[in-house]
């Protein structure tokens, strides 16, 4: 187990230089800089030039790339245009709300997730059935931020029952504010996560412990607990580890609309005020979770399935 985690650590490098390079080589191919853009229209020939020498944008491509890299190297991601500070102290600012938002909404996806499965599959095409595979197929299809926005105007302002942005302060306040973002991206996650778990509870109904284990006259509930979840769980960490990393990059159009002070805003408004550092820092931040949450997804599925060897 160790030697693949540490082998999955030495592959990261190669992806994290790669990503560094379509990042910073595309950021320089968009319209606009942060010179022209923090000078605005006082701003004449001279003083863009000023400031883009101050900003180090008047040197040669390689020789930005070469610090941007120096930058990663000493673990400080560079410092934000915008700001005037290193960009790994916006970023440990910032992450807590994200990883809260990102862990609320998993929570809530597994408990919608695995009731939902199992009634669907005990029910299989019926009425039961046929109305959560049609619910979470719509749901599936409506994008986040429409939806987001919905509930805003229905559970925040005509009905008042949660704030419409912000974080809170205390553990409970938080989750108070965390619920309509994190509840937006859980019905997301839980429309893909229910037809994995019920396909993986078909099966594992069809096999032949389980037939056993009911001409025993083990009861249905017991069953389904000790023989049928389990089991089917295993398949569907995948599919939840996989959803998770696109939650990540999802967070940006939450955040967006919810305003709450995670990555996925400070990634936004980066990109308006074309803040080079924060972007690619940011970048670099969003690959390293991702590349983390597969990791201990891989992890997971070994420990669930005692079969899987990680080599």
């Amino acid at each position: 187990m160790l030697t693949y985690i540490l082998k999955r650590f030495v592959q990261l490098v190669p992806v994290l230089f790669g990503i560094t390079l379509a990042c910073f080589f595309l950021l320089r191919a968009l319209p606009g800089d942060p010179a022209t853009l923090l000078l605005g229209a006082r701003g004449g020939a001279e003083e863009i030039a000023a400031m883009k020498q101050r900003l180090g944008l008047d040197l040669p491509l390689w020789r930005q790339y070469l610090l941007f890299l120096h930058d990663i190297l000493s673990g400080s991601l560079g410092r934000s245009v915008v700001y005037g500070q290193p960009v790994i102290s916006l970023v440990l600012e910032r992450l807590p709300a994200t990883l809260w938002l990102v862990a609320y909404s998993t929570v809530i996806a597994v408990v919608m997730t695995i009731p939902l499965a199992l009634w669907s599959a005990v029910k299989r095409d019926r009425a039961p059935d046929i109305l959560v595979k049609l619910v979470f197929t719509v749901l599936l299809a409506i994008p986040s931020f429409w939806l987001g926005l919905v509930l805003v105007v229905i559970l925040a302002i005509w009905v008042p029952l949660f704030p419409t942005s912000g974080y809170g302060a205390g553990l409970f306040s938080r989750l108070h504010h965390l619920t309509l973002p994190a509840f937006v991206i859980a019905l997301a996650t839980a429309s893909l996560t229910i037809r994995s778990l019920r396909s993986g509870i078909l099966n594992v109904l069809g096999s032949d412990y389980v037939t056993t284990a009911r001409a025993k006259g083990n009861a249905t509930g017991r069953t389904m607990r000790v023989h049928v979840l389990p089991n089917a769980l295993i398949s569907s960490i995948s599919v939840l580890g996989a959803h998770t990393s696109w939650v990540i990059g999802g967070t940006v159009v939450i955040e967006t609309v919810f305003a709450l002070p995670g990555l996925g805003s400070l990634f936004v408004e980066s990109i308006f005020a074309r803040d080079y550092p924060m972007i690619q820092g940011l970048t670099i931040v969003f690959a390293v979770l991702v590349v983390l949450i597969n990791l201990a997804t891989d992890i997971a599925y070994a420990l669930a399935d005692p079969r899987i060897r990680l080599d």
